[in-house]
């Protein structure tokens, strides 16, 4: 599959296809927020759909059969209803899974109960036929998982309990089943597990391309403003949630122009890109770098205080931002700003304050760090 998208998977992103725990921050919130979005989207269709059929039901089948059915039916709209009217959407991916659980487990449960009723009945002609049309419910919840974006675990998490309840059903009925008939239903019913995952996993791989391509600096690859700011946002959040402390350093370069003027922007494109690389390799795994504008960057340092931030900036300084086209080191006025020392849990301040600690860092003289 990777061989058919050239370009649009890194291959240091393979490993996002087969699980959601490598996924950034941002990838995970607007991908949890697509998921809840078609969560609530599919039950407002069953919400819909579901008691239609009892008109169906009224017409072809016993009146014992079609009322209980029916109280079944009704059961699950008000499930349904429920899912689409108050199911909260707070970008958080285990709360996603949860609505997907819910959305899959109303169906399956009400296909086991329909079932167990079906099998004490003789049914013949057309309720015979309305009769099968409920053994086609699994196959439609697996076509569903089509819709979802989902990681090659994230899909076999969601299929097999279909898998499962299908063969549940036909074990209920044990003395009667026509297992030829069972083995090659579920053999089409894994086939179609297969096929639905394969394109929900096709459809994360197109996610991920998308999400890098706007996310992203173009000429330093570095994060843009905007999703810097969303990441900003999750972190503070989850670090205020956690009690954790949260580092950000404003870096700023000195005397950037003077490239600009005196070699052309074209060096000092040259320039910002090693600067970037320059960073990025002396950055931990969770670290992430933001493009702010311009020559400034901001440097978000999760799980990381004023002191850990202030060892950790220093260290970069020292092992150098790269060259000036010169051939001189190129230097920055670098600003430090952490949550919890600085008693500060919103994004704008943090950013102003680190802000202005980096512009105090060129009034002392440049190429240093001020974090007080």
């Amino acid at each position: 599959m990777l061989g058919l998208m050239p370009g649009e998977i890194a291959s240091d992103e393979t490993g996002w296809l087969l699980s959601p725990h490598q996924h950034m921050p941002l990838l995970q919130q607007r991908r949890a927020l697509m998921l809840v979005n078609r969560v609530r989207l599919f039950a407002l269709l069953f919400a819909i759909l579901t008691p239609l059929w009892i008109v169906v039901d009224v017409l072809a089948l016993p009146s014992g059969l079609w009322e209980r059915l029916a109280t079944l039916r009704l059961l699950s709209t008000v499930a349904f209803t429920a899912l689409v009217l108050w199911y909260p959407q707070d970008g958080r991916l285990k709360r996603a899974y949860q609505g997907m659980s819910m959305l899959f487990a109303i169906p399956t449960l009400f296909y086991i109960g329909s079932h167990m009723l079906m099998t004490q009945y003789h049914l013949e002609g057309v309720s015979a036929a309305v009769g099968t049309g409920y053994a086609f419910l699994p196959f439609v919840l697996l076509a569903a998982i089509a819709i979802f974006p989902l990681t090659m675990l994230e899909s076999l998490a969601f299929t097999m309990p279909v898998l499962l309840a299908y063969a549940l059903a036909w074990t209920l009925d044990w003395s009667v089943a026509s297992w030829p008939s069972f083995g090659g239903e579920f053999w089409l019913l894994s086939l179609l597990a297969a096929v639905s995952s394969l394109a929900s996993i096709s459809q994360l791989a197109f996610i991920i391309a998308l999400v890098g391509q706007t996310i992203r600096d173009p000429l330093t690859m570095a994060f843009s403003r905007r999703s810097g700011i969303e990441m900003l946002e999750l972190q503070l959040v989850n670090a205020e949630r956690n009690q954790l402390p949260l580092a950000i350093a404003f870096i700023d370069l000195d005397h950037f122009k003077g490239i600009n003027d005196a070699f052309g922007h074209a060096a000092g494109d040259k320039t910002l890109k090693l600067l970037v690389q320059q960073i990025q390799q002396n950055m931990r795994r969770g670290d992430v770098l933001v493009r702010w504008g311009g020559e400034e960057f901001v440097l978000l340092m999760p799980n990381t205080d004023r002191v850990q931030g202030e060892v950790a900036l220093e260290r970069l300084r020292q092992n150098g931002l790269g060259l000036r086209p010169d051939g001189t080191p190129l230097t920055a006025s670098i600003g430090l700003a952490e949550r919890l020392a600085d008693k500060c849990n919103a994004r704008r301040q943090l950013v102003e304050l680190a802000d202005a600690r980096m512009y105090r860092a060129k009034q002392l003289g440049r190429n240093q760090v001020v974090s007080r």
